[in-house]
C-alpha cells in the first residue's frame, strides 16, 4: 500500500460528477507519479567500459617491417627544398635490449626501404659524427609477446615499434607499429650480445626503449636516451667492431666510452670485458668483469649466463672453454663482500619442461651457485639466501632452449635489506 502522506485522494467528492471525472483523472495521474517517487528507486546505470580495440593479426615478418617503416617514413611532411639526414640507433629486444639478427635484418630492410622510397632522406651509420649533425633518429623495439600483447606467458607474436625522432627539436615526430607472426623469425643475438655474460636493467637502454614504447608523436624524447645519445653512438661502433674480431679497436672504442658523461654503463663494462679476454688479457678481462658486477649490485639486481646442462645442477663446460666460471664467481664473491650485502641468489629457467620440475632444479642451481660463493669467500656465510623462480621470471620467454633464450637461463643476484 502506499504511503498515505504521499497518496491520498479526497472522501467527500461525487464521484458522479462530469467536473469530478476530470479531476480525478488527473489527480489520479499525480497521484501515481508520487507513489512511484515514494516506493520506487531509481535503477542504478550501469558504467560501460567499452572493449578494447582488437589486435591485429601477426602478419609475416618482412610485411610487418614494412607497415611500421612506412608508417613512419610517410607521416612525416615533406621538405622539397631540403633532404634530412637520418641515423638508424640499432633496433632492440623491448625487455632485454639485446640485438638480433631479426633486428639487424629490420634495420637493413629500412635503410634499403628509405633508398627506394622516400629519396628525402640521407640515410648513414650511426656514429657520434652524424649524431653531432643533429638528424633525425629512428629508434625501435622488437619483443615476443602473449595474446595481450605483453612480454609474459605464452610468446605468440612479436611486437614491432619504430619511433622517428627530431634532435633538432627533441621530440618525438612519428611512429609506426605492427605486429610479426613468430615463424620464419631469427632471434639469435648478436656476437656481442650472445657473447655477454651479465645483465641488468641498465638505465640507458631503459631511457632507449622508453623513447620508442613509452612515447606518442609530439613527446619530448626520453632525456636519460638524449643525454646519453653520443656515448650510445660510440658503443654502438665497438659493437661492431668487436663483432668483425676488431678486439684492439673495440677497447679503444669502450674506454673512449667510458669517459664520457654516459659511459658508466654494462655494455661499456660487458665490451671491455669480452674484448680484452678475447686477447688473452686475463686481468683486465676480470677487472671489467669487476666493474660489471659492482654496477649491477648498485642497480640492485645482477643477471649472469651461468649455464647449466640439461636437467642438472653441473654448468656446462663444453665448447671451446670460453665460459670461465671461476673468474665470475671470484669476481662476484669480492665484490658481494666488499659491499657488504645480503644477496638472494635466484635460478631461473626456461618454460619448457614440468613447472613443478623447473621450480625444483632452478633452486638447486640457486643453492650450488650460493655453495660456490662462500667457498671463494667464507665471509659471504650468512649473506647469501638461495631461492627457484622456475620460468617465472623469463625475459625471452620462447621455450627455445637455445642461445636464443640463454637469459632465461640466468642467476639472477638481488640485493636485499636483510638476510
Amino acid at each position: 500500500m502506499p504511503n498515505a502522506r504521499c497518496f491520498n485522494l479526497p472522501a467527500d467528492v461525487n464521484i458522479a460528477s462530469t467536473q469530478y471525472r476530470l479531476a480525478s483523472l488527473a489527480a489520479g495521474l499525480l497521484g501515481l507519479l508520487a507513489l512511484a517517487a515514494c516506493t520506487s528507486t531509481p535503477a542504478p546505470v550501469a558504467a560501460v567500459t567499452p572493449s578494447p580495440a582488437p589486435l591485429p593479426a601477426p602478419v609475416p615478418f618482412d610485411q610487418a617491417v614494412l607497415k611500421a617503416a612506412n608508417a613512419v617514413f610517410s607521416s612525416i611532411p615533406a621538405d622539397q627544398t631540403t633532404r634530412r639526414l637520418v641515423v638508424i640507433d640499432p633496433l632492440v629486444n623491448g625487455v632485454t635490449g639485446e640485438q638480433s639478427e631479426a633486428t639487424r635484418a629490420i634495420g637493413a630492410r629500412i635503410v634499403d626501404l628509405a633508398r627506394d622510397k622516400y629519396p628525402q632522406f640521407d640515410i648513414e651509420p650511426f656514429t657520434p659524427q652524424a649524431v653531432g649533425r643533429s638528424p633525425y633518429v629512428m629508434v625501435g623495439t622488437f619483443t615476443p609477446v602473449n595474446a595481450q600483447n605483453q612480454p609474459a606467458g605464452d610468446r605468440e607474436a612479436f611486437r614491432f615499434c619504430l619511433v622517428m625522432a627530431d634532435l633538432q627539436s627533441g621530440k618525438t615526430i612519428a611512429k609506426g607499429v605492427a605486429r610479426a607472426q613468430l615463424d620464419g623469425v631469427d632471434s639469435t643475438p648478436t656476437a656481442f650480445f650472445r657473447d655477454s655474460p651479465a645483465w641488468t636493467d641498465d638505465a640507458q637502454v631503459k631511457g632507449y626503449i622508453n623513447t620508442c614504447q613509452a612515447t606518442k608523436v609530439g613527446d619530448p624524447i626520453s632525456p636519460v636516451y638524449l643525454d646519453g645519445i653520443l656515448t650510445a653512438a660510440v658503443i654502438s661502433e665497438a659493437i661492431g667492431a668487436y663483432s668483425a674480431g676488431r678486439y684492439r679497436d673495440a677497447i679503444d672504442l669502450y674506454n673512449n666510452a667510458r669517459t664520457t658523461k654516459a659511459g658508466n654503463q654494462l655494455r661499456v663494462f660487458n665490451g671491455l670485458y669480452l674484448a680484452n679476454w678475447k686477447l688473452g688479457r686475463t686481468e683486465p678481462a676480470a677487472s671489467a668483469f669487476g666493474d660489471a658486477v659492482d654496477y649491477s649490485l648498485s642497480n640492485n639486481r645482477l643477471g649472469v649466463k651461468f649455464l647449466f646442462r640439461p636437467g642438472s645442477t653441473g654448468l656446462d663446460t663444453a665448447g671451446d672453454g670460453s665460459q670461465p666460471y671461476d673468474l665470475w664467481l671470484q669476481q662476484i664473491a669480492t665484490k658481494a663482500t666488499d659491499r657488504h650485502v645480503c644477496l638472494q641468489v635466484v635460478g631461473n629457467t626456461s618454460k619448457s619442461g614440468s613447472a613443478a620440475l623447473n621450480d625444483r632444479i632452478s633452486l638447486l642451481r640457486a643453492e650450488y651457485i650460493k655453495s660456490r660463493l662462500e667457498a671463494d669467500n667464507p665471509a659471504l656465510n650468512g649473506h647469501l639466501i638461495a631461492n627457484g623462480a622456475g620460468s617465472a621470471a623469463n625475459l625471452i620467454g620462447t621455450g627455445a632452449d637455445n642461445e636464443t633464450d640463454a637469459l632465461d637461463r640466468r642467476v639472477e643476484f638481488k640485493v636485499i635489506p636483510a638476510c
